[in-house]
C-alpha cells in the first residue's frame, strides 16, 4: 500500500478539526443520546446568540447615545474644570506645571497640562474647532477632556475618568465591570437551570422515539411510543404510532392475501393440469370440447379471484375517502338488485320497501355502495334454495339493508368470523359454493368506510340474513 504520509502540522489541525466536530454534535454513548452533551450544545448556542445579540445591542445604543452622553459629561464636569481653571489664575502661569501635580493626587483621575500645538493630531476638526471657542473638547472614546485655560496656549487636560485606565486604580476590578459580571453569571445561572428543565423532556422524548423506531426498524411492529412528556413531541409520537399500526396491518393484510391467494390458486391450477393431460391422450371431439370449457372457466375463476384480491388490497391499504351523494332508497336499491338478478338463475329474487316512507333520501358513495350490496347478493345465490328476498328499513336515522335466503343458514359462533378474509363455512372448492372468502370482507370494509357496519343473523325465511346498516346522512 502506497501514500504520502501527512506532515506533522496537518495531521496536528485534522485531529483539531476532528475534536472540535466531536464537541459540535451529541454524543452516543451504549446507544443513547448524551444528555449532557445536548444540553451543552442547546446552552452555548443560545448562550452565545444571547450574549452577541446584547453585544451589538449595546454597541448600537452607545453609538446612538453618544452625543447625548458627551453632552451630559461635558455639563456634569463643567463645574469642576472651571474651579480647578481659577485655581491655576490665582498663581502665576511658570507655577501652574507645579500646582497641577499638586492638585492631581486630590483627585482619583489624572490632570495635566499640555501645549495647544499637540493636540491637532489626538483631535478632530469639530473637536478643536469646539476647543477654541472656550467649550470643553471630548475624545472619541469619552473619557478625556480638554479645556483652554483663558486665552493661552495651555489646554488643561482631565482623564482618563474611568477607573480602569488609571495606573494608581489597577489592582481594584472597575465597579463597572463587576456589575456585567455580576449580571451575566446570573443570567447564565438562570438561563441553564431554565434549559435544563426544557431541554430534559425533550431529550426522554427524542430518546424514547429512537428507540421505538430501532424496534420498528428491527421487525418488531408491536412496539409503540409512549405518551411524550412534552407538547413538540407528542404529535410525533402519535403519528409514529400510527404509522406503526398501519404497517402492522399493511403486513397483516399482505400475509393473509399472500397465503389465501396462494391456497386459493392451487384449485384452478391443478384442475386445469389435469384437463391439459387429459386433452393430450384424447381424440374425441366432445371430450375436447368439454376439456377446453373446463379450462376457460378455471382462467375465469382466476382472473376473478385476482380482480376480487385486488379490490380488497385497495379497500385495507387505502382506505379511500368515500364521496357521498343523495339518493332515493327504494329506487337505487331496486336498480342495483335488477343488475344482478340474472345471476340468481331460477331463485326467486324479491325486494321489500314496504317499510320505507313515500321518499327516502339517504347519503351513500354510489361507487363503493354497490360492492357490498351485490357481494351480499351473491352469497345468498350460492346458498339460497328457492327465495331472496331484499327489505329495506329506516330505523334511527340509519338504514338496515336486510338479504335473506332459505338456505343452510350460518351458525351462531361463526357469525363474525365470515366477514374476515378468506374465511368460509363451506370448505369444498365446488365452483358454484366454494367462492373466495374476500365478498363479505369487502362488503364490512366499505360499510365501515360510510361509518356503519355488516353483520349476520338467522333470516325470517330461515336461512341467512346479512344487513348493511350505516347512517343515513353523511357525518358533518
Amino acid at each position: 500500500m502506497t501514500g504520502t504520509k501527512q506532515p506533522p502540522e496537518e495531521r496536528r489541525r485534522a485531529g483539531l478539526a476532528r475534536s472540535l466536530f466531536r464537541v459540535a454534535l451529541p454524543r452516543w454513548r451504549s446507544g443513547r443520546y448524551s444528555l449532557s452533551q445536548l444540553f451543552f450544545n442547546f446552552y452555548l448556542l443560545a448562550m452565545g446568540s444571547f450574549v452577541a445579540i446584547a453585544f451589538t445591542a449595546d454597541f448600537v445604543i452607545s453609538t446612538a447615545q453618544r452625543g447625548i452622553t458627551d453632552d451630559y459629561a461635558r455639563r456634569f464636569m463643567r463645574g469642576t474644570i472651571t474651579l480647578i481653571e481659577d485655581e491655576l489664575f490665582r498663581h502665576p502661569r511658570y507655577t501652574w506645571e507645579r500646582k497641577i501635580k499638586e492638585l492631581d493626587e486630590k483627585f482619583s483621575y489624572r490632570l495635566d497640562i499640555v501645549e495647544r500645538i499637540t493636540l491637532d493630531r489626538k483631535l478632530t476638526a469639530a473637536q478643536v474647532t469646539k476647543l477654541d471657542a472656550g467649550d470643553i473638547a471630548i475624545d472619541h472614546d469619552g473619557d478625556i477632556m480638554y479645556h483652554r485655560l483663558g486665552t493661552s496656549s495651555r489646554v488643561l487636560v482631565v482623564g482618563p475618568l474611568a477607573s480602569s485606565r488609571n495606573p494608581e486604580l489597577t489592582d481594584r476590578m472597575p465597579l463597572e465591570l463587576r456589575l456585567r459580571l455580576l449580571t451575566w453569571s446570573l443570567t447564565g445561572v438562570i438561563f441553564a437551570i431554565a434549559l435544563w428543565f426544557w431541554v430534559r423532556p425533550i431529550w426522554r422524548d427524542l430518546e424514547a422515539l429512537r428507540q421505538t423506531a430501532r424496534a420498528l426498524g428491527d421487525g418488531d411492529f408491536e412496539a409503540r411510543a409512549p405518551c411524550a412528556r412534552s407538547q413538540l413531541f407528542a404529535p410525533l409520537s402519535d403519528t409514529m404510532n400510527g404509522m406503526a399500526e398501519r404497517v402492522q396491518q399493511l403486513i397483516a393484510t399482505h400475509r393473509e392475501l399472500s397465503c389465501g391467494i396462494s391456497h386459493e390458486l392451487r384449485t384452478p391450477i391443478a384442475r386445469m393440469r389435469f384437463a391439459l393431460e387429459m386433452l393430450a391422450e384424447t381424440d374425441e371431439q366432445g371430450e375436447r370440447q368439454r376439456l377446453w370449457s373446463m379450462m376457460e372457466d378455471d382462467l375465469d375463476e382466476l382472473d376473478h379471484l385476482i380482480d376480487t384480491s385486488l379490490t380488497y388490497a385497495r379497500f385495507e391499504r387505502e382506505a379511500p375517502e368515500p364521496h357521498f351523494s343523495s339518493v332515493d332508497l327504494a329506487e337505487w336499491l331496486t336498480d342495483e338488485v335488477d343488475n344482478v338478478r340474472v345471476l340468481g338463475r331460477s331463485l326467486d329474487v324479491t325486494v321489500d320497501c314496504s317499510q320505507l316512507p313515500e321518499t327516502c333520501p339517504v347519503d351513500l358513495d354510489r361507487k363503493a355502495m354497490p360492492y357490498a350490496l351485490r357481494n351480499l347478493l351473491r352469497n345468498a345465490f350460492k346458498y339460497a334454495r328457492t327465495r331472496i328476498v331484499v327489505s329495506a328499513e329506516l330505523a334511527d336515522s340509519r338504514v338496515q339493508i336486510h338479504v335473506d335466503d332459505d338456505g343452510i343458514g350460518i351458525p351462531s359462533d361463526e357469525r363474525e368470523h365470515i366477514f374476515s378474509a378468506f374465511t368460509r363455512l363451506d370448505r369444498s372448492r365446488d365452483r358454484a359454493t366454494g367462492g373466495y372468502g374476500l365478498g363479505l370482507a369487502i362488503a364490512r370494509r366499505v360499510l365501515e368506510l360510510h361509518g356503519g357496519t355488516a353483520k349476520a343473523s338467522d333470516a325470517p325465511l330461515g336461512g341467512a340474513r346479512l344487513t348493511l346498516c350505516w347512517p343515513s346522512h353523511r357525518p358533518g
